[in-house]
């Protein structure tokens, strides 16, 4: 081939020398035919030679070939690992000794793969890509399945695709990986959430005796479960646990909460724990933080469950139970004095409540500007738009003490004029991405939070201050309660007092739920400071289309699972969240019902109300679908489904909770 190769290569040098025989044929004809003869035998010559090494080459390339398919056949056949050739319809057209020896089954020829395998989806292996393994547990044992596809040409295939499927057991790879994260230590933190008022409820001679009995409980159910506790004060403790045990108590909905509200020695307060786990973190001080975060965000969503920090990403267990009112204001005046000092040394303080606030928001707003303005500092409630819920209130504000308006000002205008000395007070909401502006939140160097709902995984980073008090009924007892405090005369106008009065009003259904002793203390300092209960009551007067949607509303609303009213309002209204939110606290009024739930659009999105009369909690389901709230008053937005679809999924979280419950 080379010799044939260089033939070509010499063309020209040939095609030269014929010149040169035909020059010298025309001047010496004699020797021209001489040498005439003498280039075509060299010619002839090379021809030849090129031919035969063609002939050698071929034949080299054959047996080469013959021995390459002997030795493919050979190393196939004789291959250490199982290999299967599967067709497109997941049907086995050949397969090699290891193969046969793995599978259960004798007679697999022409079998489907996943007949004989289950966990071997072929939709998944003819979506893989090359090299990329799958893993496969067949027969308890571990595998890497690696695909390679081939295009067939035999009659066989139909010319389709052959799919061969190698075969790696990694079984004792993966023993080990399960063995190292068995072993992974995590951390755990538990806190009696009402130790001091179960002890001073408990009479003197039994009160030993359940303060032992609490050590005892903790202590008896995690060591049963080969856990280290240690008690560093005397209603917290600490719990060091492998991760294997760990998830058995996961497994079991960390029923120690359930033990915990069980203990009876003459407490007439159930004993109530909240626990805050770890799960990951690249070192123990690292996971200890984590758990105090998780146990902080236990703590403000009332208590009485657990939370797990996922590096993040938070999973929530228990939390049924109502929180309990706490008794002494110790709290609410060191919040008080706190909140002051920091109102003194801000430049500007701006108040910010929820996207589409309501009363509460509005109401607890306007009563931290009177605390702002009692200090002598210049104060901003930052609105951006008004809406149905609180048209009322701002008509009102406009005719009794319009010179709040100018207090009063859009997100746009607070970005213009904050700086690093100002104060960001966030009312009813404790969530960046539920505020009026969230930029707002992110150039804000100071954040105070006063809220009552119960704390979700989003939080705003680093507040300087939180009040986050889940037992209370709303912001504007919160803000009362604070104000009281603040200074000795909190000079609310007739005007405030009603708003703050309207915001309590709003969040207990008229003082018919979630209320408290304090709740009722706030209720009177606002009725001193000249609140009118009817004026209040006429801020919730409707117009008449409100009152015929709503009746729309209850009429079409239909009863699932026993307990559960879901109704919907299909009109995108302009007031259709106040409507939505009003008819699923008229849906509780039905005999039966312990529950209700409103579904309505809004914008691009559809808007949940939920409802409870406590037994159920409304934040729980709507947590699932990214909402929160309040165990009895809770709401969400679904973007991107449509109303049918929406209501699927809020019944499928009420199916999964109602589940959980009774597990």
């Amino acid at each position: 081939m080379n010799d044939l190769f260089q033939w070509h290569d010499n063309k020209i040098q040939m095609i030269i020398s014929a010149i040169f025989v035909v020059i010298i044929a025309i001047f010496k004809p004699v020797l021209g035919l001489i040498a005439a003869i003498a280039f075509s035998y060299i010619v002839y010559l090379n021809f030849i030679s090129a031919r035969d090494n063609n002939k050698r080459i071929d034949k080299y390339v054959e047996d080469l070939s013959e021995d390459f398919e002997s030795a493919t056949k050979h190393a196939i056949f004789n291959m250490p690992f199982p290999l299967v050739m599967i067709n497109e319809m997941g049907s086995i057209i050949w397969y090699n000794t290891p193969f046969l020896d793995m599978i259960v089954e004798e007679e697999i020829l022409n079998e489907r793969i996943y007949d004989l395998m289950p966990k071997v989806a072929l939709k998944d292996v003819l979506s893989h890509k090359e090299k990329e393994p799958i893993q496969v547990n067949y027969d308890d044992k571990d595998y890497l399945v690696y695909p390679n596809f081939v295009n067939s040409k035999g009659k066989s295939n139909s010319n389709g695709k052959i799919i061969m499927l190698y075969w790696v057991e990694n079984t004792e790879h993966i023993k080990l990986i399960n063995k190292y994260n068995d072993e992974i230590t995590v951390i755990m933190l538990a806190y009696i959430d009402n130790y001091d008022d179960v002890r001073n409820t408990t009479p003197d001679i039994n009160r030993p005796l359940l303060l032992a009995e609490i050590d005892k409980t903790i202590s008896q159910y995690f060591s049963n479960y080969d856990a280290l506790v240690r008690k560093y004060e005397d209603d917290k403790y600490m719990i060091i646990i492998d991760n294997k045990d760990f998830k058995s108590i996961k497994n079991k909905k960390f029923d120690v909460l359930d033990e915990m509200r069980e203990l009876q020695f003459g407490n007439t307060i159930p004993i109530t724990l909240s626990m805050g786990i770890s799960e990951n973190g690249n070192d123990f001080v690292t996971r200890f933080r984590n758990a105090r975060a998780a146990v902080d965000i236990s703590l403000g969503r009332g208590g009485d469950q657990a939370v797990i920090n996922k590096g993040g990403n938070f999973e929530f267990y228990g939390g049924k139970s109502k929180a309990v009112e706490k008794r002494n204001k110790v709290r609410a005046r060191v919040i008080a004095y706190a909140l002051r000092q920091l109102i003194e040394q801000s430049s500007t303080v701006f108040i910010m409540g929820h996207k589409n606030p309501d009363m509460d928001a509005i109401g607890s707003g306007i009563g931290v500007l009177r605390g702002v303005k009692n200090r002598e500092k210049q104060g901003y409630l930052v609105l951006t738009e008004e809406n149905p819920s609180i048209k009322n209130l701002l008509q009102k504000l406009k005719v009794e003490q319009p010179e709040l308006l100018d207090s009063i000002i859009t997100p746009t205008r607070a970005k213009e004029i904050i700086d690093k000395d100002s104060l960001m007070i966030l009312v009813d909401n404790h969530k960046p991405s539920f505020t009026e502006s969230p930029e707002l939140v992110d150039l804000a160097q100071k954040i105070v939070i006063i809220d009552h709902h119960r704390r979700g995984a989003e939080f705003v980073e680093d507040p300087v201050l939180t009040y986050l008090e889940p037992y209370a009924s709303s912001a504007s007892e919160l803000v009362t309660e604070v104000l009281t405090y603040m200074s000795d005369n909190i000079n609310l106008t007739k005007f405030e007092a009603e708003a703050l009065l309207a915001g309590i009003t709003v969040d207990t259904k008229n003082f018919s739920s979630q209320t408290g002793v304090r709740t009722f203390e706030a209720a009177s300092t606002l009725k001193r400071a000249g609140a009118d209960t009817t004026n209040v009551r006429q801020l919730f007067r409707d117009d008449f289309d409100t009152f015929i949607h709503r009746a729309d509303v209850i009429r079409e609303s239909k009863i699932f699972f026993e307990k559960i009213a879901i109704s919907i309002l299909d009109k995108e209204l302009e007031n259709g969240i106040l409507i939505a939110a009003q008819s699923a606290n008229e849906l509780l009024d039905i005999n039966g019902v312990e529950a209700s739930f409103v579904l309505t659009p809004a914008s691009d999105r559809i808007h949940i109300s939920g409802r409870s009369l406590g037994n159920i909690s409304a934040q729980i389901i709507l947590e699932k679908l990214g909402g929160g709230g309040h165990l009895t008053s809770a709401g969400t937005q679904i973007m991107g489904v449509s109303m049918e679809k929406a209501k699927e999924m809020l019944i499928e979280a009420i199916d999964k909770y109602l589940k959980e419950g009774e597990e």
